[in-house]
């Protein structure tokens, strides 16, 4: 790069129903590109409740820190707060991209303070998502039900977004993802 230019990284909110594979991606894109990083968010339940890697706190040790303005973003979905440190995006002033498992309510947050944000949507059909939430045996059927049928959730007007369809293999997702 030309003596003296500083490079930004860019801010990739990565947003889809749940059993849309977005985990799976997001893990299988920093193995294949480490100069990505992947914000570890807080979110108010347990870390032995598995996924991706977070840091678990209860709901007032998450209100405390939102209180303290820690957080860069922070929304409520599924009856569970989340929030991305505000520490977790310096990545960008060191020229790295960062990539946030953001939800789809957070999406008009995200823009409004980041209006440079880049959105991905990643999605399945409905029998892969119904196939994945019950393998991952978090849930009862009657609450995948209720998942699926906030899979269809509009997205806020004019909000620039790409769409992957994850409805092949692991590694075709992540190339997808790497793509975009």
């Amino acid at each position: 790069y030309p003596q003296g230019r500083r490079m930004t990284g860019r801010l990739f909110l990565v947003g889809g129903p749940s059993g849309a594979g977005k985990d799976t991606l997001l893990a299988g894109a920093l193995a294949a590109d480490p100069r990505l990083h992947w914000a570890r968010r807080v979110i108010t339940r347990p870390e032995s409740a598995g996924g991706e890697p977070f840091e678990g706190v209860d709901q007032a040790e998450f209100d405390r820190r939102w209180a303290q303005g820690e957080f860069a973003l922070h929304w409520q979905a599924h009856g569970l707060r989340y929030g991305v440190p505000k520490a977790q995006l310096t990545a960008l002033g060191e020229g790295r991209d960062v990539l946030v498992n953001g939800s789809r309510g957070a999406m008009a947050q995200a823009w409004a303070a980041y209006p440079d944000l880049r959105v991905i949507v990643i999605t399945a059909p409905a029998e892969v998502l119904a196939d994945r939430l019950a393998a991952r045996g978090r849930e009862g059927r009657a609450d995948i039900l209720a998942r699926l049928s906030r899979a269809e959730l509009a997205l806020p007007e004019g909000l620039p977004v790409i769409e992957i369809v994850n409805d092949d293999t692991p590694a075709a997702g992540v190339a997808r993802l790497l793509q975009a």
